[in-house]
């Protein structure tokens, strides 16, 4: 009798666990959450001419284990890089905060960074602030 009731409840885990996937986050996007904070992606397409640091959006980044490396290879990949880092994490066990820091030196192209995460499956990757 307990194999089945734990078959059910693996069963019914398994269920719920599809349905966050597949489904819709409950968060929606920037600018039905927070219509005013929209005015504060920006949208920086062409190279810098001065060092700094700038904030990505990750939405797409699931996990400080494969995604994190993943993206972080990538915008190491772009010419004047010189550090990304993952925003602070409130639990140090899961990404809550999906955000990376992009330390860059004169000539980094963030249009170019953003489009080379679009190609890595993280197509919804945005520009939030210059720091």
């Amino acid at each position: 009798m307990k194999t089945v009731a734990y078959v059910v409840a693996g069963l019914a885990a398994l269920g719920i666990m599809v349905a966050l996937i597949v489904s819709p986050t409950s968060q929606g996007t920037l600018s039905e959450t927070a219509p005013a904070a929209a005015s504060l992606v920006s949208t920086t397409t062409e190279p810098m001419t001065e060092p700094g640091s700038m904030t990505l959006e990750v939405p797409s980044m699931h996990c400080q284990f494969a995604c994190f490396p993943k993206v972080k290879e990538t915008l190491e990949g772009s010419e004047g890089v010189t550090e990304v880092v993952l925003a602070e994490q409130p639990d140090p066990n899961a990404l809550t905060v999906k955000k990376v820091i992009v330390k860059y030196d004169t000539g980094f192209d963030p249009g170019k960074a953003i489009a080379s995460l679009k190609q890595k499956g993280f197509d919804d990757a945005q520009q939030i602030t210059l720091d």
